[in-house]
């Protein structure tokens, strides 16, 4: 019993031995890692920040009614140029009844001054040609009869004005009418016909009838992080990528940066504006979404690698300069701007230098 524990013993020693050579063996049989290499390249290094934000008209003007009533008549539709002046809607007035009551009011009472006032002026007339009162008794009454006059005519076009929109004096100075008051394309008409809409005043900003922008003159509306914004200045050079334009860029320049920063999505930016600088052959649409990429800082015709070759450590930058087959020599490197994904060598290797890169799989 004993020596066959003793030969299962030994049996195990010599199989446990046995697994670790084979182990070993194949452990020394793995191939060894190889690495892709690169080469430092010579290009221009740019650090740019991005702003997102939309194109749209400088001038935008809403065009309001100066009279409530219902949409009569629309003139314009969106994609129309207008010229300032133009009509761009009729009004149909419906009249308060408590002003138009006041008005029709005041006409009869103006009618029954007028006609108090011309029985005095003609029995005073006759007594005046027969040199019964003089100049100066007569001249009060002949003002009371012309004022009598005014007021009718007064109370007329009030009345006018309450039912129509327009008086007997001024047919082309219809409130009804309602005028663009720039030139420019008709961006919206947010109101049809038989719309009611109400007049801009004192306690109420009015029914917006129409949009109108001058769509010669762009610029680009956008946010900038607070980590970015004192970086920029006004009068920096803006690319500016628009979504719907493939393969466009256009130029801008920036011309206001917010003083005050606005939370966003828990973020603190600040708004910036650019003055867009467009050409004939391109049509830009207001509320074109766009990219505005700005250069912080430059390098041109500079010895570059990728950064993914780079290791730091302790504060240093080592790149692995390749010296024979896949052996490599842990090289330190002084490194310059960098767009994260090339950057600069100020000293450390030259431009023949083989690196080495990722590993192969």
């Amino acid at each position: 019993m004993k020596t066959a524990i003793r030969t299962i013993l030994l049996l195990a020693v010599l199989g446990g031995f046995g697994y670790t050579l084979f182990y070993l063996y194949n452990k020394n049989q793995e191939p060894a890692t190889v690495y892709e290499t690169v080469k430092p390249t010579v290009r221009t290094i740019k650090q740019q920040t991005v702003a997102a934000g939309s194109v749209t008209p400088r001038n935008e003007i809403l065009i309001k009614p100066v009279v409530s009533g219902i949409i009569d008549e629309l003139y314009v539709e969106p994609g129309d140029r207008v010229s300032e002046n133009d009509r761009i809607a009729r009004i149909k007035i419906i009249p308060d009844m408590v002003n138009l009551n006041n008005a029709q009011n005041r006409v009869k009472q103006a009618k029954i001054q007028l006609n108090n006032a011309k029985q005095d002026f003609d029995r005073n007339q006759q007594l005046y040609d027969q040199g019964v009162i003089s100049k100066a008794d007569f001249q009060p009454i002949e003002i009371a009869y012309d004022n009598a006059q005014l007021e009718l005519q007064a109370a007329k076009d009030n009345l006018s004005i309450i039912q129509k929109g327009i008086n007997s004096s001024s047919q082309e100075a219809s409130n009804t009418i309602v005028r663009s008051t720039i030139s420019g394309m008709v961006l919206d008409v947010p109101v049809e016909r038989g719309f009611q809409v109400i007049e801009a005043n004192t306690f109420n900003e009015g029914t917006t009838i129409a949009s109108v922008a001058d769509m010669g003159e762009m610029i680009f509306e956008g946010y900038l992080d607070e980590a970015e914004v004192g970086k920029v200045q006004e009068g920096m050079d803006i690319s500016l990528k628009i979504g719907a334009l493939q393969n466009k860029t256009l130029d801008a320049k920036l011309e206001h940066i917010s003083p005050k920063g606005e939370d966003k999505n828990g973020a603190i930016q600040f708004k910036i504006k650019a003055e867009v600088l467009q050409d004939d052959s391109t049509f830009i649409r207001a509320g074109y979404s766009a990219n505005a990429s700005i250069t912080l800082a430059e390098r041109k015709d500079v010895l570059s690698i990728s950064e993914s070759v780079v290791e730091y450590k302790e504060g240093k930058a080592y790149v692995y300069v390749q010296q024979d087959s896949q052996m490599f020599e842990r090289t330190p490197v002084q490194l310059g701007l960098s767009d994260g994904i090339q950057t600069e060598v100020i000293s450390g290797i030259d431009k023949d230098a083989v690196l080495r890169g990722k590993e192969k799989r």
